[in-house]
């Protein structure tokens, strides 16, 4: 619509805005008849209005300026939430390779069945100098990505006839050959050449299809897009990382289709049946020894974007990357999520806890995620803290300030609050020198660190030298910050695999939802306003307006 000019527009204002004199001010306290039928509550309408009052519009110009966002703010009246469960697991595997035998129900519970899984797992290789300067061999990783997924869509097979798949594409049959087929490549590490590929490449077979959907900006105001690169409100580019860029998944694509995957069916198989899995890599990301993957239900796999990482390197000379973190971003419907997989600085001498609290308070600081919207008053974090709901888990390395015999002497009376007092991160929390704020739910279980390789016993009970005894500690560990968090249980696992014992932990989180009843715009973002849409109107034409104007 075209606007004349502002000195020609101030005769038509008294009859479009209303009279300026004295008697429209007078009338103010009582509302018209027209307003009445217009908005059956005037108390409700005024505070659920997303517009802003007329009289604060200084000029025609200004409501023609005036962007659809602007009026699209959040509201109470479309969000609602609903309750998801997180399993959170973290393991120190003690440079351990898995062989196809090795059992994950003490990693990932059998009797499970959570919306998200966040697995991280510390030292998937020996922390030498080689593993660490030189070019990181990806067959742990593979390895465990294959274990997982056998483990999480183990339940596929059970739901087989719930979604009558044709006995052609059965489950049970592509379970049974994915099986074998590693076992086999797993009894064949030498010439696979998978474990000199990417890990782009040896993840790709567990992500959605449409994976690169992932990594986009998908607010509630987002438009569709004729091409994932066309981020919301004008962003030039929705992921910025230069290790999971796009071109580089082509580049894998392309490289994979034309080698056709040589596990011997590993991966061959899992791409086959990527569709029907139900449960599907969301993200993956390794740095030397610390490797850490969220896995999501397929049914949830399109309200998940914003999927970042950063990685923060806190080893030798202060910045490799033997020691650290990887924290992965990613948004679920309207709730930002930040998951933090860590292995902090060891050791058991006095004073060596402070430089855990360093290496907490720099990961904190050093933490950068990706800026994924150019946009005034983005809501998307891109620092740990601003995120609404974070969780933190790891090999944080704290100890138990007691000697190793009085430590000895409370583990025989099972006496976890004596010893928990004595815990270094409980005594560093409650002092306020690290990890202000974050909670973390009371230990009912054994210390998790050090076991003597394949037993049940601490490694200071076999040991014959004073210098490799370890007193028993917490050292696993599962934190979280923000409101909206509740946790369920918290417990250890069995396995003997490692000198750490697996811990986990289930929540419930609270995500925002937009209701049914705010849809996604069809038309341009920057559509703007004109001054007759801020005007009353009747019944017909303001239903008519807000479905082709002001809905999401």
């Amino acid at each position: 619509m075209a606007f004349p000019d502002d000195e020609k527009m101030k005769g038509c204002r008294p009859k479009i805005f209303g009279a300026k004199d004295k008697k429209a001010a007078k009338k103010t306290d009582r509302p018209s008849s027209s307003a009445v039928k217009s908005a059956p509550s005037s108390s409700k309408a005024q505070s659920s209005s997303p517009f802003r009052p007329l009289s604060e519009v200084r000029s025609m110009r200004e409501v023609r300026s005036m962007r659809l966002s602007h009026f699209l703010a959040r509201s109470p009246s479309v969000i609602k939430t609903e309750s998801f469960r997180v399993f959170i697991s973290t393991w120190n595997v003690g440079g351990n390779t898995p062989t196809a035998e090795l059992n994950l129900d003490d990693f990932i519970p059998a009797d499970d069945h959570s919306d998200i899984y966040v697995l991280g797992f510390q030292e998937i290789v020996p922390l030498n100098a080689g593993n660490v300067l030189v070019i990181e061999d990806n067959e742990p990783a593979a390895r465990w990505l294959a274990l997982i997924n056998r483990t999480l869509n183990r339940t596929v097979d059970g739901d087989a006839d719930i979604f009558c798949h044709k006995p052609s594409l059965s489950l049970d049959s592509t379970s049974s050959r994915s099986s074998s087929n590693l076992d086999a490549s797993f009894s064949n590490r030498s010439g696979s050449a998978i474990f000199q590929s990417s890990l782009k490449s040896i993840r790709k077979p567990y992500m959605p299809t449409q994976r690169k959907l992932l990594k986009i900006c998908n607010c509630s105001v987002e438009m569709p897009r004729k091409s994932y690169k066309d981020a919301c409100f004008g962003c030039p580019q929705a992921y910025i990382n230069e290790t999971d860029s796009s071109e580089e998944d082509e580049v894998d694509d392309r490289s994979n289709n034309a080698s056709g995957y040589v596990v011997d069916g590993v991966i061959s198989s899992a791409s086959a049946s990527s569709d029907q899995l139900k449960y599907n890599l969301i993200s993956c990301k390794r740095m030397v020894g610390i490797f850490v993957t969220v896995w999501a239900k397929k049914e949830l796999v399109p309200h998940i974007g914003h999927v970042r990482t950063s990685c923060v390197g806190r080893g030798v000379m202060g910045y490799l990357g033997n020691k650290g973190c990887i924290s992965v971003s990613m948004t679920l419907h309207q709730t930002s999520f930040c998951f933090i997989c860590s292995h902090l600085a060891s050791g058991e001498k006095e004073g060596d806890e402070l430089r855990r609290n360093s290496d907490v308070l720099e990961i904190l600081r050093a933490t950068q995620f990706p800026r994924i919207c150019r946009r005034a008053g983005q809501r998307i974090p891109e620092k740990i803290i601003d995120h609404d709901r974070v969780i933190w888990l790891g090999d944080l390395n704290y100890r138990i300030s007691l000697s190793y015999e009085d430590t000895k002497k409370l583990l025989t009376e099972n006496n976890w609050d004596a010893l928990f007092q004595k815990d270094q991160l409980n005594t560093e929390r409650d002092s306020g020198r690290v990890f202000r704020g974050w909670s973390e739910e009371k230990i009912y279980f054994a210390p998790t660190y050090k076991y003597t390789f394949n037993s049940d016993s601490y490694s200071g009970e076999t040991a014959t030298s004073k210098k490799k005894r370890r007193t028993p500690a917490w050292c696993d560990r599962i934190l979280w910050h923000g409101d909206g968090i509740a946790q369920s249980s918290y417990f250890r696992g069995e396995s003997k695999f490692s000198d750490h014992r697996p811990v986990c932990g289930s929540f419930t989180v609270e995500v925002y939802l937009l209701d049914g009843k705010s849809k996604r715009r069809t038309s341009n973002t920057n559509i703007r306003i004109g001054a007759e849409e801020l005007l009353p109107t009747s019944k017909n034409k303001v239903t008519k307006g807000a479905g082709t104007k002001t809905t999401k």
